[in-house]
């Protein structure tokens, strides 16, 4: 499959980041699914049905995102096309109504994935399963694939990321910046509203004030994030949960897909073939945006993403 290319019409990585939300198809029904987790808590996932037989596509959505999310509703419409069955699972919190536990979701959360993994294995007859994730989602699996290593083959065919912020430190500090902000804002709002009402459940959880202050999601984590699912800070979330030093370990077919562009990561600190194992596939097109990959002729549309997906998974794994 040809590596992506943005269209002429649309230049500049803000602009291919942002445009998707403009042009997202219409939803499609799923089955909704509650499963209950092992600390008591819930998630929700939904699903994208067809024949047992039929290949069966894990999604893991990025910050605040959900089966709502662009990426997600393209990659429903390429999967019913396609015949394939579709999972989308959802962070704890994002599927519209708040968790019983403490704890929310974060970027290094590969015990969920881990978890997640398994039990729709259980339901899939024991068959292997394609497994990608979005942005965070992306960074929790493949973080997951490199602490598993050979053994991830247990579960999974193989492993999908488009657009993970393998650096979280550097990715932190970049959306602080300039015309960034705007997306540190856009997370800040819903993040400090559903902290805020975890904090009327779970009162001393963390410091309220500091919540309010935070101005960029590096002081968002330290006052959050972090003390929730027992980290020393933001700098040790940070460097904890990043998968660019599990690259190295992953045993399975991987893609990992990062425009230079991103303006959620800078290029610098991107990969290099030194830096991962053998299974691992690079590709670092020159634009794309944020998770924006639109393709066409104006308006555009959302294909190539979940056309990538699939012929990977296809094509390109055992």
């Amino acid at each position: 499959m040809s590596p992506y290319k943005a269209p002429n019409w649309l230049p500049g990585g803000q602009a291919q980041t942002l445009w998707p939300l403009l042009i997202k198809p219409k939803s499609i029904e799923l089955r909704r699914e509650r499963w209950d987790t092992p600390d008591g808590d819930f998630i929700d996932v939904d699903h994208l049905d067809g024949p047992a037989d039929a290949p069966l596509l894990v999604l893991f959505h990025g910050l605040e995102g959900s089966a709502r999310s662009h990426y997600a509703i393209s990659t429903a419409h390429a999967c019913l096309q396609a015949g394939w069955r579709l999972a989308l699972p959802h962070f704890r919190g994002c599927s519209g109504e708040l968790n019983r536990r403490p704890r929310a979701y974060h970027s290094g959360d590969s015990e969920e994935i881990d978890w997640i993994l398994r039990r729709l294995r259980a339901g899939n007859y024991e068959r292997r399963l394609h497994a990608a994730g979005v942005s965070l989602g992306g960074n929790a699996l493949l973080k997951w694939a490199g602490e598993r290593g050979a053994s991830a083959a247990e579960l999974v065919t193989g492993v999908a990321a488009f657009c993970p912020p393998l650096d979280l430190a550097a990715c932190g500090h970049h959306l602080a910046r300039g015309f960034n902000r705007i997306y540190t804002q856009h997370f800040l709002n819903t993040l400090k509203e559903r902290s805020a009402a975890r904090l009327r459940l779970f009162p001393g959880l963390f410091d309220a004030a500091l919540m309010q202050k935070a101005g960029n999601l590096y002081q968002f984590d330290d006052a959050v994030t972090a003390p929730i699912h027992g980290f020393a800070g933001a700098d040790d979330y940070w460097q904890r949960a990043s998968a660019k030093p599990w690259l190295k370990s992953i045993a399975v077919p991987a893609l990992v897909v990062n425009p230079k562009n991103d303006p959620f990561l800078p290029a610098s600190h991107l990969p290099t073939p030194a830096d991962v194992s053998a299974c691992v596939r690079l590709e670092q097109p020159a634009t794309g945006g944020h998770v924006g990959f639109v393709s066409g002729s104006f308006p555009g549309n959302l294909d190539w993403l979940p056309q990538r997906l699939l012929h990977f998974f296809t094509c390109e794994t055992t």
